[in-house]
């Protein structure tokens, strides 16, 4: 059953109009909203927040204690590009989440503002609201308001550095009259709304809007539209959803990955897999900076195990894999024929085709190169232009 529903997201326009509403419609709530036939969000006794989207498109979960706000959603937004958000005054969220590349940064790993190396490769933010956890292997992180705390107070390694300079970044934004609005008008209920609390609160919203629905696959999928639709991408439509390639099995679902929560869940999709990226001991270890889910589970089965990306705007977002370690798309799809990667010199020697953690969907197949080409324009079909263009999501200082 679980897979059927997430196969029904991608049935020709009207077959998913009626499927979508019998999904939604056996969804249970998360108790923290409800979804108005508007397509607005009601929270409690806070005005509905007007997202903006189809009605084929879900509506992200908020948090009880953290409703939408337009007033919210701009604070975040200039919060989210202004550099003296980190200790040092030199480096924003935006730092590492570009939105020309779908809010990725284009690098293997990233630095952080004190010249730290970042292990994982940024992920990037389109569609985040609808997944199930956050970062690439951490079952604990469920909301935007609880995965900002680690860029910013992290140490181990340094992101943002606001590490015990909290009050001197607070007066940074007291000190400027745009911020002391912009904090009065986001949260009018607080006598002193200027607090690293209501930040995290800000960015979580602004966060939540960065929403990719208006893609060539959008139009053909959802609305019946073609016209940027090519035949080579249908073919390779098919082909990604075909059992010899296994594709859509960690990549369905609105987002095209099998980790998915939205305001009518009932409860949160989980996933975490490894592809065969390495296998460094014959046992399944991966590199010790990036050792997947088993950091946190101690379970050997859980080693080189992460989150299905998201792929909407994938052509934007690379390199690839959860430490940029594949540089094209070319090499991802090379990579999954394949059946894994045998490194056979350098520090990561092993064979990845042999982990035996590796997903049973990981298997290997042969890969023409008209498949090569039809997988790739079917891809490319999945960039949002408007999205990435959108001025409801750019800088506000340029």
């Amino acid at each position: 059953m679980r897979r059927l529903a997430r196969r029904s997201w991608f049935l020709p326009a009207p077959a998913l109009a009626s499927a979508l509403a019998l999904a939604l419609a056996a969804c249970g709530d998360d108790g923290g909203e409800t979804e108005s036939d508007s397509g607005e969000t009601d929270t409690g006794d806070a005005p509905a927040y007007d997202w903006g989207l189809p009605e084929w498109y879900p509506i992200p979960a908020v948090p009880a204690d953290n409703p939408m706000t337009a007033e919210k959603v701009e604070l975040g937004r200039h919060l989210f590009y202004d550099e003296r958000i980190s200790g040092n005054g030199t480096f924003a969220c935006a730092s590492c989440h570009e939105q020309a590349r779908s809010f990725s940064d284009g690098l293997v790993t990233p630095l952080g503002s004190t010249g730290d190396t970042v292990p994982k490769n940024s992920m990037q933010l389109a569609g985040a609201a609808l997944l199930g956890t956050y970062t690439w292997s951490n079952l604990k992180l469920e909301t935007f308001e609880q995965q900002a705390l680690v860029p910013m107070f992290g140490t181990a390694p340094v992101e943002l550095g606001m590490s015990d300079l909290e009050d001197e970044i607070l007066q940074r934004f007291a000190d400027d009259p745009l911020y002391q609005g912009l904090f009065a008008d986001a949260f009018p209920d607080d006598d002193a709304p200027l607090t690293i609390d209501n930040v995290v609160k800000a960015i979580a919203c602004f966060e939540r809007t960065l929403l990719s629905y208006r893609s060539p696959y959008d139009r053909y999928v959802y609305e019946g539209d073609d016209s940027e639709f090519p035949e080579a991408a249908k073919r390779g439509m098919a082909l990604f959803f075909d059992e010899k390639f296994e594709c859509y099995h960690c990549h369905s679902g609105i987002n095209f990955t099998t980790s998915f929560y939205s305001s009518t869940s009932g409860q949160r999709e989980i996933d975490f897999q490894n592809i065969g990226l390495y296998n460094l001991d014959d046992e399944g270890a991966y590199p010790a900076a990036v050792p997947g889910l088993y950091e946190q589970t101690q379970n050997p089965a859980d080693k080189g195990k992460f989150r299905p990306p998201p792929l909407r705007n994938v052509e934007l977002t690379a390199p690839y894999m959860h430490d940029g370690s594949v540089a094209t798309l070319e090499e991802v799809l090379e990579h999954y024929a394949a059946g894994g990667r045998l490194i056979e010199d350098g520090p990561f020697v092993g064979d990845g085709r042999v982990n035996p953690n590796k997903s049973e969907f990981v298997r290997g197949y042969e890969l023409s190169d008209e498949e090569k080409a039809d997988m790739l324009a079917f891809l490319k079909t999945l960039t949002d232009e408007a999205f990435v263009t959108d001025p409801r999501f750019a800088s506000p200082f340029e």
